[in-house]
């Protein structure tokens, strides 16, 4: 069986980084299914969608990487073409990817014991994100 859930975040943008496993949880108790996949897809080109330890360290660990990789002060093409100066948000977004597999066993994610779900909003201002949540399972 398939079954499609969403959710829906508020962001800040800059690298702001969200832990959503609760949320995820929270779809596939409500799917009905006991036993299988999960996919959480960001359709953006700004955004991804990865695990990390949701913890302060770690998580500003995680944001500097991506200042070092990516600077948003260097020149980036995009950026002449449309203005919007985020050129930096796109190439971070891509390095990441904006989906994340999790399989779930007895309708629980089976998640490391310091692993949480966690939603990257790269793009340079707030915005209203909508993830799909897509479940393969047996109820």
């Amino acid at each position: 069986m398939v079954r499609t859930g969403e959710i829906v975040l508020k962001t800040t943008g800059n690298g702001q980084v969200l832990n959503i496993t609760e949320a995820v949880q929270s779809v596939v108790q409500d799917s009905g299914l006991r036993d299988g996949i999960v996919t959480v897809f960001c359709p953006s080109a700004t955004s991804a969608v990865t695990t990390i330890e949701y913890e302060s360290g770690a998580v500003r660990d995680f944001q500097r990487l991506f200042d070092q990789i990516a600077p948003s002060d260097q020149e980036y093409l995009h950026n002449y073409r449309w203005g919007d100066n985020n050129g930096h948000s796109h190439v971070r977004a891509a390095l990441l990817g904006p989906s994340l597999t999790v399989p779930f066993v007895a309708g629980r994610l089976a998640l490391g014991t310091w692993q949480q779900i966690v939603f990257v909003d790269f793009d340079v201002r707030s915005r209203q994100r909508r993830l799909i949540v897509q479940m393969i399972g047996e109820a």
